[in-house]
């Protein structure tokens, strides 16, 4: 049976329908000429810098979320970077960050002159576990001279965090939080939508997320109007006014006109994908649960659904039945963070994170976007139930 097997393997037969995880190449086709009219008023006007849609997008952001400010930036990790740095986050504090997420979230705590400490995440969400944070907070004041001063959690996969429960243990420690919200712009709990979850709350618009841009773009939320200044200062050299005097250190942090007028004519139907996103979501639920380990449900959560990610033990070989078959899927994450060699300098050896490595070994995304086709639908589901049967 293996040496049949590893023939299959060897000469797989064409697969019938293919299904790219992202099918970016279409996404301006999707958009429509309202997308051709709104890079033509860019190119006519010529503010490719802070031109007028960046203020238009921002203000439509603060409408769909309920922000009281809004502020385009130049990417997820420098809104990061940015929001840290309003917050006077730099050296000498601790930042505790989930040690299962993408390294942005950790390499912006470094590059604002802070030390990332790792926290694990809950077994059922892979977001971070405020028990597990608590840990964390009482095991830096006790081993080092570190100040905590700020938790970031990260919506992963489209699905906020427990912030309720994480505000409970970051107000009893002083601490600010951030949201990392790179992959759950578009998600809500409850009735309250990402952007105003937490003080301070930094999202992306890379191509891949469910609210993307055609290249780098981010936006940062808060309800605090003199971080909503910092947050303007700091992306434009921490300037103000005219900018011939820096109030600040700052970047050049800035969102760039052209995408600000992609991402308008995407808001206007992002709705419409986000339904699409759960409707995909929900048809792969009903196929696979209790076949893998499916993302959890919740009444009160509703998510972006920026990656539907499955778990099992058997997940390279599933992966690999998978791509015979013309399904491409992700590895999101392979590696926690702690195990990565950047940040081997701000290990303490005292780091126990089980559930974030078993994660590492399981999870699989799945193709799941608002280009998929039914039929492309039907065929990851009949992929995924031959390859975990096989």
């Amino acid at each position: 049976m293996k040496h049949a097997f590893a023939l299959r393997d060897t000469n797989p037969a064409p697969a019938r329908v293919k299904v790219p995880l992202f099918d970016l190449s279409r996404q301006a086709e999707r958009f429509g000429p309202k997308l051709n009219q709104r890079i033509a008023e860019v190119l006519q006007h010529g503010r490719f810098i802070l031109g007028p849609e960046v203020e238009e997008l921002e203000a439509a952001l603060a409408r769909f979320t309920g922000a009281r400010h809004v502020i385009g930036v130049s990417s997820g990790r420098d809104a990061l970077i940015i929001s840290l740095m309003a917050l006077g986050v730099g050296a000498g504090d601790a930042v505790f960050v989930p040690a299962f997420t993408f390294s942005a979230t950790a390499g912006a705590v470094v590059a604002a002159g802070a030390v990332p400490v790792f926290t694990d995440v809950d077994p059922a969400t892979l977001t971070m576990d405020a028990e597990q944070l608590e840990r964390a907070i009482k095991r830096t004041l006790r081993n080092t001279a570190l100040r905590p001063r700020a938790v970031i959690p990260v919506d992963l996969y489209g699905l906020p965090a427990d912030y309720a429960a994480i505000e409970a243990v970051a107000t009893r420690y002083g601490l600010s939080i951030i949201a990392d919200a790179a992959q759950s712009f578009g998600a809500r709990v409850g009735s309250r939508r990402v952007g105003t979850l937490a003080e301070i709350t930094a999202t992306s618009f890379y191509p891949t997320k469910p609210l993307g841009a055609f290249g780098d773009g981010g936006a940062i939320f808060t309800d605090d109007d003199q971080l909503a200044q910092a947050v303007r200062e700091i992306r434009s050299h921490g300037t103000r006014g005219s900018g011939d005097v820096a109030m600040r250190l700052g970047l050049t942090g800035r969102l760039d006109t052209l995408q600000a007028a992609v991402l308008l004519v995407g808001l206007e139907v992002f709705e419409e994908r986000l339904a699409s996103r759960r409707e995909i979501a929900a048809r792969y639920q009903r196929a696979f649960s209790g076949v893998v380990g499916t993302p959890p449900q919740s009444a009160l959560l509703c998510s972006a659904w920026a990656l539907y990610t499955i778990r099992t033990r058997d997940r390279d070989n599933v992966r690999g039945r998978l791509a015979a078959a013309g399904v491409e899927t992700g590895l999101y994450y392979r590696v926690p963070l702690h195990r990565h060699p950047a940040f081997a300098g701000w290990l303490t050896g005292e780091e126990e994170l089980p559930v974030s490595e078993q994660a590492a070994d399981e999870v699989l995304s799945l193709p799941l976007h608002g280009g998929l086709s039914e039929e492309q639908v039907d065929h990851v589901i009949d992929a995924m139930l031959q390859a975990v049967s096989s």
